[in-house]
């Protein structure tokens, strides 16, 4: 089988627990307006490989990834499921962790072919990490022309599934740094029973660089990146409504 790959990053360092081997597909139906990565989601370029070249591929490097493991991204990793499952297949039969990282905007709930296939795939993943653009509807829409619908579907579906779930979330001035959505986000992750930990990510400008050098325009053109200092006090805002929420369930249950 062959799937669509963007590039290979060999030492990965911030896509999961370790030294990973980063895989990034091509192709993704979110257009985020903070997208660092335009150049992923047509899903019809990148260069077809093979699972088995790029197994070879990670076998040269298989020393260094011993606390680590194989990292398939994007794009959207899910709109090539079928070739997600047979890379993390064989990823585990040579004893090779294995994590997905993904938008979870693929999944459809009521299409029961798919959900057969995404439980497939969950016997082979050992941890997913997941990013929530915007936990408010309407502004999710906003910032990447998509529902959130499909995505919560998703994580309620992986929270039955897989023993690992990473969240991260994009801190972005003016669109999601604001305390009632991240309030909001804190007492929504307190409903996930999996979640093993949470990565909330300054907005940074490097990616406009990128949409020059594609002839493209780019979205949030003309604002500042936020400091690292203002994503650590809107991680606090989350956990702290996290642990309220997580105080309020104990008492009802």
């Amino acid at each position: 089988m062959t799937g669509r790959v963007h590039s290979i990053e060999s030492f990965g360092t911030v896509d999961g627990p370790g030294t990973r081997f980063v895989v990034f597909l091509q192709g993704c139906p979110m257009r985020c307006l903070y997208c660092h990565n335009p150049d992923t989601w047509n899903p019809n370029e990148g260069q077809e490989r093979t699972v088995e070249d790029i197994m070879a591929e990670l076998e040269k490097t298989k020393g260094y990834y011993k606390n680590g493991g194989i990292t398939v991204t994007g794009g959207e990793p899910l709109m090539q499921i079928d070739f997600v499952i047979e890379l993390f297949t064989a990823a585990k039969k040579k004893g090779i962790h294995t994590c997905l990282d993904t938008s979870g905007i693929m999944f459809n709930k009521n299409n029961e072919e798919l959900v057969k296939k995404y439980d497939r795939l969950m016997e082979v993943t050992d941890l997913i990490m997941l990013d929530i653009k915007h936990i408010d509807p309407e502004e999710h829409v906003k910032l990447t022309a998509q529902k959130i619908d499909h995505i919560i579907d998703f994580i309620r579906y992986i929270d039955e599934k897989t023993p690992e779930i990473w969240i991260r979330h994009v801190v972005v001035p003016t669109i999601t740094y604001k305390e009632e959505y991240l309030k909001k986000l804190g007492v929504f992750l307190a409903s996930i029973h999996r979640l093993k930990a949470l990565d909330v990510l300054p907005y940074h400008t490097m990616g406009e660089v990128k949409y020059q050098q594609l002839g493209m325009d780019y979205p949030l053109k003309g604002l500042e990146a936020l400091d690292k200092s203002e994503a650590i006090k809107a991680k606090e805002i989350i956990l702290t409504a996290f642990r309220e929420e997580r105080k309020r369930m104990r008492e009802e249950a």
